[in-house]
């Protein structure tokens, strides 16, 4: 399976890693730390060094109950970043859901645009049909940052978010953006901790849907109410979760530790413990 991905035709026959690269003060597990345009590069460099196969910037935290991040600023957190890093020669993904953020971006030249939003937002799926080679995932979110998590999902949520994206994709359609689109079912976004697991165990179901997908656990809460463990060292159940997530069908990790996911699915290679499909991970 290849991604359209402006730039690059993105071989997913190997599960590849996005790494994050939050370029916010309050982000839930690293706000502040790469919040000037010096600092957020050195990561990105790292990021590289470790294995990621694609760079994923942010300038406004989507973490429950995180607040809007007006424009002007988000645009000046991104913009010195982005022309630094569209010289590194990977994918660069904007983590946005605000079309006036997505056309600067691409009018930059990013790859991707990752959106949390799925393109509800109004003018998001016109923007994105004004360049027909850019890659978009589409993140199904119940609710909305500020309040998805006082009121998660109720009912079963592995049919919802399939009928969820079954009905953005019919939508998309007609603007021709389907042949570029990945899937991320949400790990965290207005859904409970039984809820995260089971798209997780269910997540072959969205094969069907013939899209590549993309899971997001890395550092996520839910792994805290089950491990007991504080966001700072979630590691481990970190890297367990995108392991299992590739098991089950991921073609695509985003991840704050892209070394010790790489390490983990190494041994998992040797070991013969992933579908043939990613048994090549170079």
């Amino acid at each position: 399976m290849q991604w359209q991905a402006n730039r690059f035709q993105i071989d997913l026959s190997a599960p590849r890693l996005m790494g994050i690269v939050n370029c916010t003060a309050d982000s839930f597990s690293d706000g502040g730390q790469f919040a000037d345009t010096s600092t957020a590069l050195r990561h990105c460099e790292q990021l590289l060094r470790e294995g990621a196969d694609i760079l994923d910037l942010g300038a406004e935290s989507s973490r429950p109950g995180a607040q809007p991040l007006p424009l002007a600023e988000e645009l000046a957190r991104l913009k010195p970043i982005v022309e630094v890093a569209l010289g590194f020669g990977v994918p660069i993904s904007i983590d946005t859901y605000k079309p006036a953020v997505m056309q600067v971006m691409l009018d930059l030249g990013v790859d991707i645009i990752n959106d949390i939003w799925a393109l509800r937002q109004p003018q998001a799926a016109a923007t994105i049909a004004q360049y027909p080679q850019c890659g978009v995932v589409l993140m199904h979110m119940h609710g909305e940052p500020q309040t998805m998590q006082a009121a998660p999902m109720t009912g079963d949520v592995v049919s919802t978010v399939h009928d969820f994206f079954a009905a953005r994709l019919a939508s998309l359609d007609a603007a021709g953006l389907n042949g570029r689109v990945c899937l991320d079912p949400g790990i965290g976004f207005g859904k409970t901790a039984e809820q995260n697991f089971e798209l997780t165990a269910q997540l072959a179901s969205f094969k069907s849907l013939g899209m590549p997908l993309l899971m997001g656990w890395s550092r996520k809460s839910s792994l805290g109410a089950i491990t007991g463990l504080p966001v700072g060292e979630r590691l481990a159940p970190s890297v367990a979760a995108a392991l299992i997530s590739v098991q089950n069908g991921a073609n695509i990790l985003r991840v704050h530790d892209v070394a010790a996911t790489r390490a983990a699915l190494q041994i998992a290679r040797a070991c013969k413990a992933l579908p043939s499909a990613a048994l090549t991970l170079p």
